[in-house]
C-alpha cells in the first residue's frame, strides 16, 4: 500500500498541477470574449473531470456555491476515484471570473488540498483580511490594528521607511479608509479590479514587490490564499463580515458559532497543505495561457508546506 504521505507528495509534483492547468487551459479559449459565466463553467468541468481521475477519497469544502446554486464542484461534493486518503480540497475552477472575461491580468485557476479537516469550510460571506508573506517575525501585523499602525510595524521589521512598503488593496469604495491610511504613510498602494486570491499570493514572492494585503474579499477565497501561505511560511488573519442575518445563518449551519472569531492562518489551513495556481492570462507571479503551432503553453505553481517546496513548471503540450 501507497504511504499516503508519499502519494500526496507526488500529487503536489504532478497531479494538483495536472488539475489546474486543465481548468486553465478551457477557461483561456474564453478570454477576452465578455463571457465570464461561460468562461467559469468551462473550467470547472475541466477541473472535476481532473480531479475525479486522481485516487483520492476527496470532499470539496471550499467551491463553487451550495449543491442547490452550483451544479458541479458544489461544497460537499465528492470527488476522486475513493482509492486513496481522504483530503479536503478548496478551489477556485476561475479566480478572477471577470478578469478572463475582458482579458485583464492576474486570472488563475486555483486548487488547495489538505488531509481531511485541515481546510476551515467557511460560508460564501466576506471575509476581512490581513496577510504577509515570509520572513517577519510572528505578530508583526494585526487585523485590528489601524492600517497606518501595521505599514508602520512592517516597515520597522523590514528595515525600511514606510515609503518603500506597497499594499496590495481590492479597487472598492469600501477600502477607502485604508487607502487613505496608506497613502498618510507615503507608502505605495497596489490596486488589483478583481480576485483576491491573487492579491494575496503576491505577497509570497519578494520579486512581486507587494509587502502587504488588507481588505475585504469573499470568505471562501480567504482559506486559498492561507493555504498558500502556509506553504511558504507566511502570516494572515482573517473574520468573518456578515451583512444580514441570512448570512449569520448560513454560518451557523455549517457549525461556526463564534461568529465574531479572528482566523489565524492555522485556523484557516493546518495539516499538511498543498497548493497549486495555473495562470490563465499573465499575471505578475504566472504567466497566462498561450496557444500557438499546433500547442498549448502553460505555467504552473505548486507548493508543500511541509517541505516547503515551491516549484514553477512551464508546460508545452500538442493540442
Amino acid at each position: 500500500m501507497i504511504n499516503p504521505k508519499d502519494y500526496l507528495d507526488r500529487i503536489l509534483t504532478i497531479e494538483i498541477g495536472r488539475c489546474t492547468e486543465a481548468a486553465a487551459v478551457e477557461a483561456s479559449k474564453m478570454i477576452g470574449r465578455g463571457d465570464k459565466e461561460g468562461a467559469d463553467q468551462a473550467a470547472v468541468t475541466a477541473l472535476r473531470d481532473a480531479l475525479n481521475k486522481l485516487d483520492i477519497d476527496g470532499k470539496v469544502v471550499i467551491g463553487e456555491g451550495e449543491r442547490d446554486e452550483a451544479p458541479m464542484l458544489y461544497i460537499g461534493e465528492k470527488v476522486g476515484t475513493g482509492n486513496g486518503p481522504a483530503v479536503d480540497i478548496a478551489l477556485d475552477p476561475l479566480e478572477g471570473t471577470t478578469l478572463a472575461a475582458k482579458a485583464m491580468s492576474n486570472a488563475l485557476a486555483v486548487v488547495a488540498m489538505a488531509q481531511g479537516g485541515s481546510l476551515l469550510h467557511a460560508p460564501d460571506v466576506y471575509m476581512d483580511k490581513i496577510a504577509v508573506g515570509p520572513g517577519f517575525p510572528d505578530g508583526v501585523v494585526d487585523l485590528d490594528a489601524d492600517v497606518t499602525d501595521n505599514i508602520a510595524a512592517l516597515a520597522k521589521a523590514k528595515g525600511v521607511e514606510t515609503s518603500e512598503i506597497t499594499l496590495c488593496v481590492l479597487d472598492r469604495e469600501r477600502h477607502q479608509p485604508i487607502i487613505d491610511g496608506a497613502r498618510k504613510m507615503n507608502a505605495r498602494v497596489f490596486f488589483i479590479p478583481d480576485g483576491d486570491v491573487a492579491g494575496i499570493f503576491h505577497t509570497t514572492e519578494a520579486h512581486t514587490g507587494i509587502d502587504l494585503y488588507v481588505g475585504r474579499g469573499g470568505a471562501p477565497e480567504g482559506v486559498l490564499a492561507a493555504a498558500a501561505l502556509r506553504c511558504v511560511g507566511g502570516q494572515m488573519q482573517g473574520r468573518l463580515h456578515f451583512r444580514d442575518d441570512a448570512e449569520r445563518g448560513r454560518a451557523e449551519k455549517i457549525g461556526i458559532t463564534d461568529l465574531n472569531r479572528k482566523y489565524e492562518l492555522m485556523d484557516l489551513a493546518s495539516g499538511d497543505v498543498f497548493f497549486a495556481a495555473t495562470g490563465v492570462t499573465n499575471g505578475t507571479m504566472l504567466d497566462g495561457v498561450k496557444w500557438d503551432s499546433g500547442f498549448v503553453s502553460t505555467h504552473t505553481v505548486v507548493m508543500r508546506s511541509h517541505t516547503g517546496t515551491v516549484r514553477y513548471i512551464r508546460a508545452r503540450s500538442p493540442v
